[in-house]
């Protein structure tokens, strides 16, 4: 019997090397996760680029830069930089995403300075009119509060702040510096699972949740 009860794992600013151990966490417990992906034009960032496509992943644009100042300029800069990582994902697993996530999320005001404090309501209309969904979270795993956030503090900040909540999508990171994400992963999964959760990938009609709504 189900409980109703969604949980979107999302992985930020992959590919890295930790990668490859989170897509083998994965894979042991049968769950798909959605990889919001900067660009990465290496033979070994197009090979992991197919590897989380092959797996059964989602593919997500966090934008090829990840470079604030450089995309927050203005919506044609960074859709422009948008399109960049799109064109590497078609040309490496054959298809563009059309789901995507902010460097900072909807409602970050790192970006106010290159592109002024409306600048994030432009970007995200930009968005949409080119037909992507932009996707925030509702659960911060905090492996992005610290350099190398505790393990503890991970498990504890997904499984307090997922209590009452029917759909979650959870922030986690994707960084070779980020080990304890990775050692928290197979732990927080096993606690969702406990919670009643199933586990799915996002796709442009997905529940979402945004911080700004354009």
């Amino acid at each position: 019997m189900s409980s109703g009860k969604v949980a979107y794992l999302t992985f930020d600013d992959g590919p890295s090397e930790n990668t490859r151990k989170i897509l083998r966490v994965l894979k042991s417990f049968g769950v798909r996760a959605t990889f919001f992906v900067v660009g990465s034009d290496t033979a070994e960032g197009r090979s992991l680029y197919k590897e989380i496509d092959a797996a059964g992943h989602a593919l997500g644009n966090h934008s090829y830069s990840h470079e604030y100042n450089r995309i927050y300029k203005s919506p044609e800069a960074f859709m422009k930089d948008v399109h960049k990582l799109d064109q590497l994902l078609e040309e490496t697993v054959g298809y563009r995403p059309d789901i995507l996530r902010f460097p900072g999320g909807s409602n970050n005001h790192l970006s106010w300075k290159p592109g002024g404090k409306g600048i994030m309501s432009k970007v995200a209309r930009a968005v949409k009119v080119e037909g992507y969904q932009y996707f925030d979270w509702n659960v911060s795993s905090t492996d992005a509060a610290a350099p190398v956030q505790d393990r503890d503090m991970i498990i504890d900040a997904v499984t307090s702040a997922s209590r009452g909540k029917k759909s979650i999508i959870v922030l986690m990171h994707d960084s070779t510096y980020k080990t304890t994400t990775l050692e928290a992963l197979p732990i927080v999964i096993g606690k969702l699972q406990a919670a009643g959760f199933r586990f799915d990938k996002l796709n442009k009609s997905s529940f979402t949740f945004q911080f700004l709504t354009p």
